[in-house]
């Protein structure tokens, strides 16, 4: 049988992520402090504490992947400030429109999760490759899961290329002019600067490879849980 990424790993997925960004806030807003407004950590800090807490409530009654990403989504849109709320509030209530459900998905289906969000981000955002966005790290990865898809690749192998193409697009944006957002009035001096968007958005990667790739599914799983393994 396939392997499948199970709705107990897209629970820790994202409460792995909410982590990731907490840890890496003085990081982003360094980031976004030369060529933005200097709030994208504290947004994103803000905002994946806000589904941290929506996914470890009592309350939550997510009973598929959709309805997890809908409230994932719904969560950052109303929680996160600035651009990014709206643009990773769009990119997974997009992917949560994809067709296919449940409890468990696989490569096929996850691959089509990220391009419908991939997609919703595009037009929502209006940003294209090298445009110094998230959209630099973000779609490198869902074409690297594409191919290894389209090489009969297994679910960790394709999210393990995935994270190493997020992660080069992340880089590459040091290389480029921004043409989108606050940092686009800086022109040629945003050049020698990482991108915060594209920065957060490889972190998103970068977790869905640890947990979502993994063959053994959990238990949901808490974020004291999630921390104690990473201290582990």
């Amino acid at each position: 049988m396939a392997q499948e990424a199970t709705l107990p790993q897209f629970q820790r997925w994202m409460i792995l992520y909410a982590q990731r960004i907490i840890e890496h806030e003085d990081q982003l807003t360094e980031l976004d402090a030369a060529i933005g407004d200097a709030d994208h950590g504290a947004n994103m800090r803000r905002g994946m504490e806000k589904v941290r807490e929506r996914l470890d409530s009592p309350d939550n009654h997510c009973e598929d992947i959709r309805t997890l990403l809908r409230a994932v989504a719904m969560t950052l849109i109303s929680a996160v400030g600035g651009a990014a709320g709206p643009l990773y509030g769009t990119f997974f209530l997009r992917a949560a429109t994809a067709p296919n459900g449940g409890t468990s998905v696989d490569l096929a289906g996850l691959t089509r999760m990220f391009r419908f969000g991939l997609d919703g981000l595009q037009q929502r955002g209006k940003a294209h490759l090298h445009d110094k966005t998230m959209v630099d790290a973000i779609q490198p990865a869902v074409e690297a899961m594409e191919a290894a898809r389209a090489t009969n690749q297994s679910l960790a192998v394709a999210l393990a290329s995935a994270r190493q193409a997020a992660r080069e697009g992340m880089k590459y944006t040091i290389k480029i002019p921004a043409n989108k957002g606050r940092a686009s009035y800086l022109g040629p001096r945003s050049i020698g600067h990482q991108d915060p968007g594209a920065t957060s958005a490889y972190y998103l990667f970068e977790t869905a490879a640890e947990v979502l790739g993994v063959t053994n599914s959990r238990e949901p799983e808490t974020a004291q849980s999630v921390k104690s393994s990473s201290q582990s």
